[in-house]
C-alpha cells in the first residue's frame, strides 16, 4: 500500500453500507431465535439462562480485547475475514449438538402426537405412560391427593402457561404421586404428564440431575402392582430416565462450548468495523457521516428476521425432517457469513496508524468513578440490559406457547425496528423537547410498560402493538444515553467511553439478567419475570428522577459557539481584553479549579 493512500470516501461509506446490512441480515438468522433453537433441543429455562448468560459475557470483555489486539498489530482485516470464516464453523457446531429427543423433528414434520417416555430438566414435563384404576379411598396413603377422574385439555410447560389441546389424555400434576393401581379389569391407559419440580427449590443445581433419576425408583416402590409385567415396565422406564439424564448432560456441555466458541468468534467482528471505519473517517474528517450507518444494519435485520422465518416454515421438513426445525437458522448464518467475505476484503481501514493515548478503557472506567452523573447512568444501562435480556430469551416461549408461529416472531421483531428507524428524523427534537434525563425517564417508562404487558399476553398476535413502543424503549433510549455520554465525557473519550456502556455495563446486565431469569422462569413462571422485572425499573426510574437534578451539574465551554458569537467584538485596550472570551473562560476554570 501506498505511502499516500487515496482517499476515497464514497466508495468507503457504500462499502460500509453494505456490510452493515449484510451483517444485520446475518445476525437476524440466528440471534432472535436462539433460544427457541435452545428450547427445542431439550434444554429447561435456568440452562437457557446460563448459556445466555455466558455468551453476553463472553461479548462483554472478549470484543473489546480483540479490537484493542487487533489495532496495535494492525491485523484490522485478519481479524475481519477471521472471524467470518470462525462464525462459519463455529455456527456448523450448533447443529450438531443432539437433542433429548430424537424424534422430535419427525413428530413436528407428520403431525404426529404420539407420546413418548422422554425426560426433560425441570421446568419442563415429565412423560410416562402408566394405566391407573379406581381404588378405595382407605387403601392410598395418608395425605395423599386422590387422582382427579377428569380429561385434561392441554399441559403446562416450562413457562407456565397451558398448551393447546392433545389427542392423548394427559394430565398435570405438581407431584409426582406415590401409589398407582393396576388391574385387568375396569383399568384406562392415561399419559401422565408430570413437571419435575420435587427437590429443585432447596438444591436447583444438584435436583435437576438428581430427581428425576430418583422419581421412578420411588414410584415403584409405592405402586401396588398388578403383574408382574408392570415391574418389568417399570424398571425399563427407570433405564430410560437414566439415558435421558445422561443425553441431557451432554446437550448441555455441547450446547455451553459451541455457544462459547461460536461467541469467541462472533463478537469482536461488529467493534473492530466500527473502530476502523471511524478512523478512516476521522482522517478526512468526515466523522459526521458516520452517525447514521446503524441505520443500514436495522434494515438488514428487519428484512433477514422476516425472511429467514418465512424461509424456515417453508422448507422445514424438506431438509432436515429428523432434528430441530432451528437448525435451518444456522444454515442460513453461516451461507450470509459467506456472502460477507466478498465485502470484508473491501471494507475501509485506515492505511496509517492513528495515534492515540493508551489504556482508553481504564480512562474511560476512571472517569466514570468521578462522576456521579455517570455512575447514575451506569446503573441505568446495566438494570436496561438485565430487563431487555428478559425479553430477547423468553419472549418468543411465551409467544410459542399461544401458537404463535416464527413469521409471526420475525414480524414482531421487524416492527419494533422499523419503528426506531422511523423515530430517528425526531431524535434531535426529542431530546431538545425532554431533555436528555427526561427521553431517559420516558425509555424506562415505556420499557416497563412493555414488560407488564408481556405478562398478560392472550393470544399469539397481541405482541405486536407493544412492540411499536420498542422505538422508545429501545431507540430513544440509547439516544439519550449517548447524548448524555458525549456531554460528560472529556475530549477524545467520547467513543471508549460509549463502547464501555454498550459492551461492560448493558452486556454486564444482559449476563446477570439472563442468569436469574432462567431460575425465575422454572420456580414461578415467566409472567412473574416480567412482572418483577417491571416493578424494579420502576422503582429504578422513580429513584433516577428524584437523585438526576439534585446532582451537581457542570457547563462545558463551547470554545466554537464562543469564538462564532465574540469574533467581532474584539479590542486591543485593556477593557476589551478583559471582555475576552479566552481570558474569561481560563479564570472562570482557573476559579473552579481553586474552589
Amino acid at each position: 500500500m501506498s505511502a499516500n493512500p487515496q482517499w476515497d470516501i464514497s466508495r468507503a461509506l457504500g462499502v460500509a453500507r453494505l456490510f452493515h446490512l449484510v451483517c444485520g441480515v446475518r445476525d437476524a438468522c440466528v440471534t432472535p431465535f436462539l433460544t427457541l433453537y435452545l428450547r427445542q433441543l431439550g434444554l429447561a429455562a435456568p440452562w437457557v439462562g446460563i448459556l445466555m448468560g455466558t455468551k453476553h459475557l463472553i461479548a462483554a470483555f472478549w470484543a473489546p480485547f480483540c479490537a484493542f489486539l487487533a489495532k496495535s498489530y494492525r491485523k484490522r482485516r485478519a481479524l475481519l475475514i477471521g472471524s467470518l470464516l470462525g462464525s462459519v464453523g463455529a455456527s456448523l457446531l450448533m447443529v450438531l449438538v443432539p437433542p433429548l429427543d430424537k424424534d422430535l423433528g419427525y413428530h413436528s414434520c407428520n403431525g404426529s402426537r404420539s407420546v413418548t417416555t422422554t425426560v426433560r430438566p425441570p421446568g419442563l414435563v415429565l412423560t410416562v405412560n402408566f394405566t391407573l384404576a379406581p381404588e378405595p379411598a382407605s387403601n392410598h396413603p395418608a395425605g395423599a391427593p386422590s387422582l382427579p377422574a377428569r380429561r385434561s385439555t392441554g399441559i403446562r410447560n416450562a413457562s407456565g402457561f397451558r398448551k393447546g389441546p392433545r389427542e392423548s389424555v394427559q394430565e398435570p400434576f405438581s407431584y409426582l404421586p406415590g401409589y398407582f393401581v393396576s388391574s385387568a379389569e375396569g383399568a384406562r391407559t392415561t399419559s401422565g404428564v408430570h413437571p419435575i419440580t420435587s427437590g429443585v427449590k432447596d438444591a436447583p443445581w444438584e435436583g435437576v440431575f438428581k430427581v428425576v433419576s430418583t422419581a421412578l425408583p420411588l414410584l415403584a416402590e409405592d405402586t401396588v402392582l398388578g403383574n408382574p409385567a408392570n415391574l418389568s415396565a417399570t424398571k425399563g422406564n427407570t433405564g430410560a430416565l437414566d439415558l435421558s439424564l445422561e443425553g441431557l448432560r451432554w446437550t448441555l456441555i455441547l450446547s455451553l462450548g459451541a455457544m462459547a466458541f461460536w461467541e469467541l468468534q462472533t463478537a469482536p467482528l461488529e467493534r473492530v468495523a466500527d473502530d476502523s471505519l471511524y478512523e478512516y473517517l476521522d482522517f478526512v474528517d468526515a466523522t459526521d457521516r458516520y452517525r447514521n450507518l446503524w441505520i443500514w444494519r436495522l434494515l438488514g435485520m428487519s428484512a433477514g428476521v422476516c425472511g429467514i422465518a418465512a424461509l424456515v416454515g417453508q422448507l422445514d421438513c424438506f431438509l432436515r425432517p429428523s432434528g430441530p426445525r432451528g437448525v435451518l437458522h444456522f444454515y442460513a448464518y453461516s451461507l450470509v457469513s459467506t456472502l460477507a467475505l466478498p465485502v470484508s476484503i473491501a471494507f475501509p481501514i485506515p492505511a496509517c496508524r492513528w495515534r492515540e493515548p493508551s489504556y482508553k478503557t481504564v480512562k474511560a472506567l476512571s472517569l466514570v468513578g468521578g462522576d456521579p452523573r455517570l455512575i447514575l447512568l451506569a446503573f441505568t444501562v446495566f438494570l436496561m440490559g438485565a430487563a431487555t435480556s428478559t425479553v430477547q430469551n423468553f419472549l418468543f416461549w411465551h409467544m410459542e406457547d399461544h401458537g404463535s408461529s416464527e413469521l409471526v416472531m420475525g414480524f414482531s421483531v421487524s416492527l419494533g425496528l422499523l419503528g426506531e428507524i422511523l423515530l430517528h428524523p425526531f431524535k434531535t427534537m426529542l431530546l431538545r423537547k425532554l431533555s436528555r434525563a427526561g427521553t431517559v425517564g420516558l425509555g424506562l417508562g415505556c420499557l416497563s410498560v412493555q414488560l407488564l404487558y408481556y405478562s398478560f399476553l392472550w393470544s399469539w398476535w397481541s405482541v405486536l402493538p407493544a412492540q411499536i413502543l420498542s422505538a422508545i424503549s429501545n431507540g430513544a433510549l440509547w439516544w439519550a444515553v449517548v447524548a448524555s455520554i458525549e456531554d460528560l465525557a472529556t475530549p477524545r473519550t467520547e467513543r471508549p467511553l460509549s463502547a464501555m456502556f454498550r459492551s461492560h455495563f448493558y452486556g454486564g446486565g444482559a449476563s446477570l439478567g439472563s442468569f436469574v431469569g432462567g431460575f425465575v422462569v422454572t420456580h414461578f413462571s415467566l409472567a412473574v419475570l416480567y412482572q418483577a422485572s417491571c416493578v424494579v425499573l420502576l422503582l429504578w426510574l422513580v429513584l433516577f428522577l428524584s437523585v438526576q437534578p439534585k446532582l451537581p451539574q457542570e457547563q462545558k465551554i463551547n470554545y466554537s459557539k464562543l469564538l462564532a458569537v465574540e469574533a467581532s467584538d474584539t479590542s486591543d485596550s485593556e477593557q476589551g481584553t478583559e471582555r475576552d472570551w479566552l481570558v474569561k473562560a481560563m479564570r472562570e476554570e482557573h476559579s473552579d479549579w481553586k474552589g
